[in-house]
């Protein structure tokens, strides 16, 4: 899995966290059922934005199936996303792995400087891209023209260097998520959300794209490798003050689009696009005061705490009544940042010192299992963390509601726990 929208189940309260990783779920399941089983490798956080913002236009497009058991959710069954955003999900997320392998194998990288894998890898790229063009032109998504979009990346760092302003180089990444993001709108018969959903999607793969040179940056160099801010000389300040306005800009793109029901879209990208942000920067070794003037993602108007809150006032996107404030479709019922017994006492999360994100989805009724398959689960929850930061987690042999080990230890004082409990 991969992509810079990696939410925590602890910040999409309401039952937000269910309807994601019915997206996801579905996204995989669309990719095995028209691409064959390999093509599910092609899954990744951002590809599920569309399958979301299609469902979150039009009811039509918010059906579901029942999937049976699969190991990342425990071995059960759920009802995943199902139906014309989440085949066009499929296909645009396989146009980009495909586009993404043939630059890998023109630039040598890694194990593709091997000719057998090099071979092989190309075609695998070539079917993709054959089977994403065939299902997306029967969504009248028009897949030659993004592969086009896609081929003149290359054009674009061919002719970069110094001097050269970066935004020249993610352009036709920002035209190629724009007309994808567009393309819901057409879908879900709302013309008018076009327009807007095209800007939003043209500022997100310009944030996708510089995220993504960020977190690269020094390993490129190390390597030798192709950097679009080494190779332009864009320093990380700039391009931080690149995707803190395109941040904004998602923003205000979204106000103008109108939603069935927005909540999941106002939630990944008007929430969750800041915290990647915010996350990639300082895990790359360039943090930034979040309350320093004009930063979008947090209020300026409060001293930071020293864990990042200050405990004597209210979270700057939460209502008085407890909801959010991303927008009327952001509106939820989430109250603390983690949850409380009956008596009011709050248990905390792993995210509390990070944000006040809402409480954990509830779980569903215990299932009970066997020596055997509990032992499984057992291992699979504690090599994913869900054991640590999952709060509450399902027992692996009585199924029954149990506290996170974090909530003992007090281990995770920061959010990157939060990062491995997102399956």
């Amino acid at each position: 899995m991969f992509g810079i929208l990696r939410p925590c189940r602890h910040s999409l309260p309401g039952g937000l966290a269910e309807e994601w990783m019915s997206h996801m779920c579905g996204l995989c399941l669309t990719l095995r059922d028209d691409h064959g089983q390999a093509s599910r490798v092609a899954t990744n956080y951002d590809g599920l934005v569309v399958s979301v913002l299609a469902a979150a236009q039009a009811e039509e497009c918010a059906g579901t199936r029942r999937a049976g058991a699969c190991p990342l959710r425990g071995m059960r069954g759920a009802d995943v996303a199902d139906g014309a955003g989440a085949r066009l999900a499929a296909s645009v997320s396989l146009m980009l792995a495909s586009a993404k392998i043939s630059d890998h194998i023109a630039d040598g990288d890694g194990v593709y400087a091997r000719r057998g894998v090099r071979a092989l890898a190309g075609r695998v790229a070539d079917r993709w891209r054959r089977g994403a063009q065939e299902s997306s032109g029967a969504l009248g998504f028009d897949g030659e023209g993004l592969l086009a979009v896609l081929d003149r990346q290359k054009r674009a760092e061919e002719a970069a260097g110094p001097g050269t302003d970066v935004l020249a180089v993610t352009w036709p990444t920002e035209e190629a998520t724009g007309e994808a993001f567009a393309h819901t709108a057409v879908l879900a018969g709302r013309p008018g959300n076009a327009a807007p959903l095209r800007e939003a999607g043209r500022l997100f793969g310009r944030i996708a794209h510089l995220l993504d040179a960020v977190e690269d940056r020094e390993r490129d160099r190390e390597q030798g490798a192709w950097n679009p801010l080494t190779a332009t000389g864009t320093e990380p300040a700039r391009a931080r003050e690149l995707c803190d306005d395109a941040v904004l800009g998602v923003r205000l793109a979204l106000e103008e689009a109108e939603f069935t029901d927005g909540r999941l879209v106002h939630a990944l990208l008007g929430h969750e696009l800041g915290r990647a942000v915010d996350r990639t920067f300082t895990q790359a070794g360039y943090p930034q005061d979040p309350y320093q003037h004009g930063h979008p993602h947090h209020d300026p108007r409060y001293p930071q705490h020293p864990h990042g809150q200050n405990p004597n006032r209210q979270h700057p996107h939460r209502r008085a009544d407890g909801g959010h404030s991303y927008g009327d479709d952001y509106a939820t019922t989430g109250g603390s940042s983690g949850s409380s017994d009956e008596a009011g006492n709050s248990k905390g999360n792993c995210c509390e010192t990070c944000c006040s994100c809402g409480d954990t989805p509830p779980l569903n009724q215990p299932y009970k299992r066997g020596l055997f398959s509990g032992c499984a689960v057992a291992l699979f929850m504690f090599c994913t963390c869900q054991l640590c930061c999952r709060d509450p987690h399902p027992g692996p042999w009585s199924g029954k509601s149990r506290d996170a080990w974090c909530n003992v230890c007090e281990c995770c004082e920061c959010c990157r726990c939060c990062e491995c409990c997102n399956l």
